[in-house]
């Protein structure tokens, strides 16, 4: 028998356009913010992981709009 876990994905959309994504991997949630070439981290939860991408934007940028893909 074999298991297959989907993988969902979300993209972070801000003023200027998408500025981050989240996709979860055996029950974590990773983050990467757009241009970087390493994650930002993983974290067990999916609004600990948009805080954390929130947290990586510039200073007062607003909270992204966080679309599933």
């Amino acid at each position: 028998m074999t298991t297959t876990q989907a993988r969902r994905l979300w993209v972070a959309h801000g003023a200027v356009g998408a500025v981050g994504s989240i996709r979860e991997h055996d029950g974590e949630f990773e983050v990467r913010m757009v241009g970087a070439d390493a994650p930002v981290g993983r974290y067990p939860e999916l609004e600990i992981a948009k805080r954390a991408l929130q947290a990586h934007l510039k200073p007062g940028a607003e909270r992204p709009e966080f679309r599933r893909h």
